[in-house]
Order: C-alpha cells, then sequence, then structure tokens
C-alpha cells in the first residue's frame, strides 16, 4: 500500500515538473512572439529607411517643419514623449500622425491611441530626428518666462517650495511645480535657449532683476516680484546645496540639470551686497562644445603655426586673454588635438569645465591647500608628457612651469593679459629672469571673442574715412567699397549680433624677440619687434573679419581697445 500510494506521488510530482516546464516554455516563446523576434533580429542591422521600406511606413529624417513642432502643440505629455519616443506631428482628417522609431513596439501605438482618443498613423524616423524634435517643440515659447513672471504679480501670496534637484531633473518636466519653481525653471530654460553664457539676479531696492550674458554682453530681462526675492535666492541656493542659513559669506557650488537630452552644469557664485545676496550662474552647456582647432574660428595660418608649438615635446605654450575670451576652450581643443595612448596628459583647473576623455584632470581646493602650484608639484611625479596649467598666477607656479618646460614637458597654460607681447613682461614682473623665457616660452597667443552680425538683419554701409583709420584698412581694401552692421531684430533679440567666434595673434619667441627680451622686457618694444617679425595683431585680424561681412568694424574696435597697436 505504502509502495503503491509513494508511486503515485512521484507521478504526479513528475506530471507536474513536465507540465511547469511546458508552460514556461510557451510563456517565454510562443509562437508569435518567436516569429516576431526572429524578424526583428533579421532586420536589426538595416538602417531606418530600409525598415520603413520593409514595414511599408513612411520615412522621415526631419521633423522640424511638420505643424505640431513648429507651433508647439503637445497633446501627449512630456515624460510619455521622452521615455517611449513618439511624437505627435499633425492631425489631418481625424488621423494623428505620429513619428516613432520601433516599428515593433505594437503597444506603444495602443498608447498613443489610448492618450489621444483619435486614429493613429505612424511613421518612422530616426532616434537623433525625434530627439531633436521633440527638445524643440517642448521648449518654452519666446515670452513664455516674462509672461508667467508678470502673472506672478497677481499670486504674491504664494510661496515656493525648497527641494533638491539632482542630475535626473530636467528643465522641461513641468508637472507638479510650485509657481517659484516653475519660475526658475522659465527662467533657465529660456537663458539656455537663447544661448546665454551667464544668468545675473540681482537684488535692488524695490525688486530683483534678471539680466543674461549673450554672446558677451549683458541684458535686462526680467523683474520678479519683490515678494519672491528671498525665495528664490533660496531655492538656488538649495539646488547648489549652499548654506542657506547664511547671508553674510560668499559662498560658490554647481547645479547639474538636463533640459531633454542635455546636459547642463550651473557654476553658482552668491556674493551679499546692500539689498540681498547677488547670485551669478555661469551655464556650462556640454552640448555646445566644438573641441578642436579648426572649430573655434582660426584662420589656417595661425591653426598651422599653434599646431607645430603644441607637437613639440618641449616648452611652454601661452593662451592670454581678458576673462571669457575663450582661453581655456583653446588649450582643450589643443589638448584634444595631441591626445592619444601614448601621451600622458595631465591638467590642474580652477574648477575642470569639462571632463575630457583620456586625461587626468585635478581641480583646485583652496580648503585643503591643493593650489596649482601644490597640485603642479604631484603631476611632475606621475610621469606626464604635457601638463596643462589652468593659469599661472604667481611667481611659484611659473617657476615650476618652467621647470617642467625645461626637463622635457610641454606645459600649457593662460595668463590674463592685452596682447601677446605683454604676456612675457607679465612674467617678468612676477620676478622670472628673461633667460629662463627664452629658454622654456615657445610660443603665446592672444584671443579676442567678437560677436558674429546677425544674419537675418544686416545691412551695408560706407564707413567713413576715420573709421578705417582706426580699424587700419584701406578703403581700397573693402570689395564693394562697404563694410556691414546689424540692424536688430526678433532672432538677436534686437542687439545685431547673433553668436561669437575668436580673433587670434600668435607670436612665436623668434631670435628678433629673443634678443629684445634680453635687453628689454618693455611691451611696446616687444610689440614692435613682433609685428616687424611677421606677426597678425588681434586688430589686424579682426579688421579681416569685418572686410568679409562676418562682423563689425565697432565691434572689433570695442575688442580691440585695449591692444591699440605701436
Amino acid at each position: 500500500m505504502k509502495s503503491s500510494l509513494s508511486h503515485s506521488v512521484n507521478k504526479i510530482t513528475e506530471m507536474v515538473q513536465h507540465l511547469a516546464a511546458a508552460i514556461k516554455k510557451a510563456l517565454r516563446n510562443p509562437p508569435a512572439v518567436a516569429k516576431m523576434q526572429t524578424a526583428k533580429d533579421a532586420v536589426v542591422q538595416e538602417s531606418q529607411e530600409q525598415l520603413a521600406q520593409r514595414f511599408n511606413l513612411p520615412y522621415y529624417s526631419d521633423l522640424l517643419q511638420f505643424p505640431y513642432v513648429v507651433e508647439k502643440i503637445t497633446p501627449l505629455p512630456y515624460s510619455f514623449v521622452k521615455h517611449r519616443l513618439a511624437l505627435p506631428l499633425e492631425e489631418q482628417a481625424g488621423i494623428l500622425r505620429v513619428a516613432i522609431t520601433d516599428p515593433f513596439d505594437l503597444e506603444l501605438i495602443e498608447e498613443v491611441r489610448c492618450y489621444t482618443s483619435s486614429e493613429v498613423e505612424e511613421v518612422l524616423t530616426t532616434k537623433s530626428a525625434i530627439e531633436e524634435a521633440i527638445e524643440r517643440c517642448y521648449h518654452q515659447k519666446e515670452n513664455e518666462a516674462s509672461d508667467y513672471i508678470a502673472s506672478l504679480q497677481k499670486q504674491s501670496d504664494q510661496t515656493g517650495e525648497e527641494s533638491t534637484a539632482d542630475e535626473g531633473y530636467d528643465l522641461l518636466e513641468r508637472s507638479g511645480d510650485s509657481p517659484l519653481i516653475r519660475m526658475l525653471n522659465v527662467i533657465l530654460a529660456e537663458a539656455i535657449q537663447q544661448g546665454a553664457s551667464d544668468i545675473h539676479f540681482e537684488p535692488m531696492e524695490h525688486g530683483l532683476g534678471v539680466r543674461y550674458r549673450i554672446d558677451g554682453v549683458l541684458q535686462s530681462r526680467h523683474a520678479p516680484p519683490k515678494e519672491f526675492q528671498s525665495q528664490l535666492i533660496t531655492r538656488i541656493k538649495v539646488m547648489a546645496r549652499l548654506d542657506i542659513a547664511e547671508h553674510r559669506l560668499p559662498q560658490d557650488g554647481r547645479i547639474k540639470l538636463r533640459m531633454g537630452e542635455r546636459q547642463i552644469d550651473f557654476r553658482v557664485s552668491t556674493v551679499p551686497i546692500v539689498f540681498g545676496e547677488r547670485i551669478v550662474l555661469r551655464i556650462l552647456d556640454k552640448s555646445n562644445v566644438l573641441l578642436g582647432l579648426n572649430t573655434i574660428g582660426m584662420r589656417s595660418e595661425i591653426i598651422a603655426g599653434l599646431e607645430k608649438l603644441i607637437h613639440l615635446s618641449e616648452g611652454i605654450v601661452l593662451v592670454t586673454g581678458p576673462t571669457g575670451s575663450g582661453k581655456t576652450t583653446t588649450l582643450y581643443s589643443a589638448l584634444s588635438e595631441i591626445n592619444s595612448d601614448e601621451m600622458n596628459i595631465m591638467t590642474i583647473e580652477d574648477p575642470v569645465e569639462y571632463k575630457l576623455q583620456g586625461m587626468a584632470q585635478i581641480g583646485v581646493n583652496h580648503k585643503i591647500h591643493l593650489n596649482f602650484a601644490t597640485g603642479l608639484r604631484h603631476i611632475l611625479r606621475q610621469d606626464p608628457d604635457v601638463i596643462m596649467i589652468g593659469e599661472i598666477r604667481d611667481k611659484e607656479t611659473a617657476e615650476i612651469a618652467i621647470q617642467s618646460a625645461l626637463t622635457g614637458h610641454l606645459v600649457l597654460s593662460t595668463l590674463h593679459t592685452n596682447d601677446a607681447p605683454s604676456a612675457l613682461t607679465r612674467l617678468v614682473d612676477m620676478g622670472i629672469e628673461p633667460y629662463l623665457l627664452t629658454s622654456s616660452v615657445v610660443g603665446v597667443l592672444a584671443q579676442r571673442l567678437v560677436r558674429l552680425i546677425c544674419a537675418h538683419c544686416r545691412t551695408s554701409y560706407v564707413p567713413s574715412d576715420q573709421e578705417l583709420k582706426e580699424l587700419g584698412i584701406e578703403r581700397s581694401a573693402l570689395p564693394h567699397g562697404v563694410l556691414y552692421q546689424g540692424e536688430g531684430c526678433s532672432h538677436c533679440f534686437g542687439s545685431g549680433y547673433k553668436g561669437r567666434r575668436g580673433i587670434y595673434e600668435l607670436m612665436n619667441l623668434s631670435s628678433a624677440i629673443k634678443r629684445q627680451l634680453l635687453q628689454s622686457a618693455d611691451a611696446v618694444e616687444l610689440q614692435r619687434t613682433a609685428l616687424a617679425d611677421g606677426m597678425v595683431s588681434l586688430r589686424e585680424d579682426g579688421a579681416q573679419l569685418a572686410i568679409e561681412g562676418i562682423t563689425s568694424s565697432s565691434e572689433v574696435l570695442r575688442v580691440t581697445r585695449s591692444c591699440e597697436e605701436v
């Protein structure tokens, strides 16, 4: 009896195991799913256009001209569109045309149909095209920030929420935000869309002023209600993880946000002033950084000369110019040109603005006494081939840089001087002996950023003789006898300029310049020698851009006013 019962139990157990295995197999690989997966694997290597032909779907490589994208009509929530990559483009005869990237995702179409209560027609596109269209479509409208801030005048009794923001926070995601958070988001988003490099929050006696620095020039934008001043400042400090209880001392911090697929970093600086705390946000948009000497506006002869210098095995190459003239971008571009697996490139910066692949980057930290000099000493023990120093600020850093160059390292660094010859004078003023400079410095590049004339409102005019004299060009040098300027339009926010590019002067330390340096470190004499030696000055480089209609004569004179030629 016992034996029979045991046999029956074993039989039942075996049947259950077989049944479970069959169910598991069926669930894991039903015929329809298996057939679709096989088809998907077969075409996974095909392009989206070929995939569209296979499924008999319309294919578009550019979605920016469809009505919903142009007019920013958004029948689906941003979170759904972003994660599912399905963007409505237009509606005709009750049928909603939707761009997708995966024709195998049948559930997606049903979800869109449920969301919109419309019949859906799919079109196929690429991931990059749909992401670009999503960002364009869900960008805020031109005057949304101003309109929203104006509406808050009627809601001054509202209070803001204090919450932290991390790398997952998206400026385009607006659901569930309080009025204060929404106001800050639209300001940040508007500044990024308009290409601002800095946002200034300036407490004044009767309110808070907001200004954007666009193409190097500050422009007033908004005046939020006075009642929101302290809450807005607190919100920014919370996001930057600063001490919100400290109002008497300056503080520095960082904010990391996203705007669609773009990673945006903000460097935050607070300073106490008479009417409250003044905050400046430096915008570091990684998607806008184009590294490479051929992408930053250098002329071919300047590129050729600089490439010779950065491919030397030893010596110091200096980049000079005022704050915000693009020196760091030039250094990064130079490093990207020589970066390879055979090179050990190390940098010390204050702060590290952009992370570069294949390079060891050190950030200065004054709280633990890690400055340029101490960091540079430790870098030399790391067997570097190339060293980049964010800035030579004192004699100690300059001496270590010179010793590094003399012992077989290529050193790249920056200085704050008006022109290339003045860099040598500045180092001598720091206490560096001229004979050390002639042995270590191989070249100096000076630069400025000039604004470009807006292509939508560019007009020509006949310049006066005085204007041509200041610019240093003859009337015969003008191809059509005219120069150009911008009148101002909606595309350039009335400034007449849109975008910037660099002007440069490159001074190689020739034998004549070295002899002059040993005789006298006077900047004027060094400039005369360099110009006689063939150096093209900043004014001359800018004048050529004015002749070509790329920038205006007034812009060239504005940025080179401190570099008067001898």
